[in-house]
């Protein structure tokens, strides 16, 4: 069992490599299927020992692995997992072997391919979750986009050039600006202990005057405001989901996104404290924007697909002000936010990718998503019905769904922080109540008079088996919340209270000592 939990992160994060390997080498599509979904089952039972092993008490890293990789450089093998990453690596690994399901009966020459390159993505971000040194994080950061340019560019629809290119384009260019701080607090940390080192629990002691930290924390914002998107780099992102395929648009939702705002609270918000109060405001403010903005754009829509692709700008706008909203004048990040912030990341991930989902069902049958297209469908399809009101419901934030947890404890508080911008954004929930049951009402309900959607069955078997464990999962969020809250809330402590340990001072550096415990301070020598 030593053996087991000591290397545990790297067999979670690299299985899917291994299987991705095997499937390319696989004699036949029917033997790489069967390889791909028994590596991905794998990978979620060890995220699962994970899970059930990690101790809810601690507040700083567990399953530590540390190596060296490249010493001359300063460059180390660091793996770790706390209470901010947990709950993002068991939903990576528990929508995959969904994912994979849903592709089961697809029959052509490239999908062996297709699945090698999935479990490559999987191995990526789930590198990208666990890597706690700079340069094996960026390694882990940039692969991602590799498998993910292939799964667009190959599989998406007919604009599937314009919105790899576009994907690619945006994402390369917020990559770089934070490769370029990345160099500079290196060498800063260099100049102070004289010492090269990417390892970020030592940096998170690098000292750096406050001017110094407002553009390093521009540029590492920049990057992860493009991932999630933030209004307003958003632009990229309907265009990919619109052309993607069902599964890209799943585990685009459901995991890539949030690599996004998981990077603000891993490296931007505890590396550099001053400018984070310093920019809350204005992160805030065009968090709050994103909200209505995608709420009225996703109001509008006429392709069920496109709506779901503008309610995620919205519901992620959520994740950001909750992430960076500061109370006490700036001196203190909101815990209430935070845990909200957590949380709605993975409720996310559960309702937005059921939504894909079901959107791909109807799209598999009717080969059309124009919403004027349906309509009386839940008289026919009475189970994709059920299906499609539970994800709705989790997804608007009803009571009893885990939507609501995550949203109330956002609003709380930013409304301690801001009141005026909890106020706003309230208004983004009454507006995702208002397109998602339009949603609904134009696929579900009304007169059943198109002889195609007369004809349509129901969900298979195969479709239940992906589907049902997300609507179970949703509801569970929201009946039962501290079986999740309880892994995340000394994390998330830890980085509201240790926040606090700094003071602006316009020409003295700060440091910050956020997750710098004695057993992390023996990891960083």
């Amino acid at each position: 069992m030593d053996f087991l939990n000591s290397h545990i992160l790297s067999i979670t994060t690299f299985l899917p490599l291994l299987t991705a390997l095997a499937v390319i080498l696989s004699p036949s599509l029917g033997t790489a299927r069967w390889v791909s979904l028994g590596g991905a089952l794998v990978t979620f039972l060890a995220s699962l020992h994970i899970w059930f092993y990690f101790d809810a008490q601690t507040p700083g890293l567990q399953f530590t692995e540390i190596h060296d990789w490249i010493p001359t450089f300063g460059i180390r093998y660091i793996m770790g997992v706390d209470g901010l990453n947990l709950l993002l690596i068991v939903l990576t690994t528990f929508l995959t072997p969904l994912i994979l399901l849903s592709v089961w009966n697809i029959d052509e020459k490239k999908q062996k391919a297709f699945l090698a390159l999935f479990m490559t993505l999987e191995c990526g971000m789930l590198g990208s979750l666990v890597a706690f040194d700079l340069v094996f994080f960026y390694v882990f950061w940039e692969a991602m986009l590799i498998p993910m340019y292939f799964i667009i560019g190959i599989w998406g629809g007919k604009n599937r050039v314009y919105a790899t290119t576009k994907f690619i384009i945006y994402t390369f260019f917020g990559s770089l600006l934070m490769l370029a701080a990345m160099i500079v607090l290196y060498v800063l940390h260099f100049q102070q202990s004289g010492v090269y080192t990417t390892n970020l629990l030592d940096l998170y002691g690098t000292t750096a005057p406050y001017n110094t930290q407002l553009w390093l924390f521009a540029a590492f914002a920049l990057a992860f405001a493009i991932k999630v998107p933030m209004f307003p780099f958003h632009t990229w992102l309907p265009d990919a989901h619109t052309e993607a395929p069902t599964s890209g648009s799943v585990i685009l939702a459901g995991v890539l996104l949030k690599l996004g705002t998981y990077g603000l609270l891993r490296f931007a918000i505890p590396l550099f404290p001053q400018a984070t109060a310093t920019f809350a405001p204005l992160i805030v403010a065009l968090g709050v924007i994103g909200i209505i903005y995608g709420a009225l754009n996703a109001w509008m829509q006429k392709d069920a697909k496109k709506m779901v692709a503008y309610s995620s700008v919205s519901h992620l706008g959520f994740v950001v002000i909750g992430s960076i909203a500061v109370v006490s004048g700036g001196a203190a990040l909101s815990a209430e936010a935070l845990t909200g912030a957590v949380y709605q990341q993975i409720n996310h991930g559960i309702s937005t990718g059921s939504l894909f989902f079901l959107v791909g069902v109807i799209y598999d049958r009717r080969h059309t998503r124009l919403l004027a297209d349906f309509g009386g469908l839940a008289k026919v399809m009475p189970w994709f019905a059920i299906m499609l009101i539970v994800a709705t419901l989790s997804s608007v934030g009803l009571p009893g769904t885990g939507g609501f947890v995550g949203e109330f404890l956002i609003l709380l508080g930013t409304f301690m922080s801001n009141p005026l911008a909890g106020a706003t954004a309230s208004l983004g929930v009454l507006l995702g109540a208002v397109y998602m049951l339009t949603l609904c009402r134009k696929i579900l309900f009304g007169p059943l008079d198109n002889e195609e959607n007369k004809k349509l069955k129901d969900l298979t078997p195969r479709e239940f088996a992906y589907l049902t464990p997300l609507a179970v999962l949703a509801v569970v969020m929201g009946v039962f919340p501290n079986l999740f809250l309880d892994k995340v809330k000394p994390s998330i402590e830890n980085l509201a209270n240790n926040f606090r340990n700094y003071r602006i001072v316009a020409e003295a550096p700060i440091a910050t000592p956020y997750l710098l415990g004695e057993e992390h301070k023996e990891m960083g020598r």
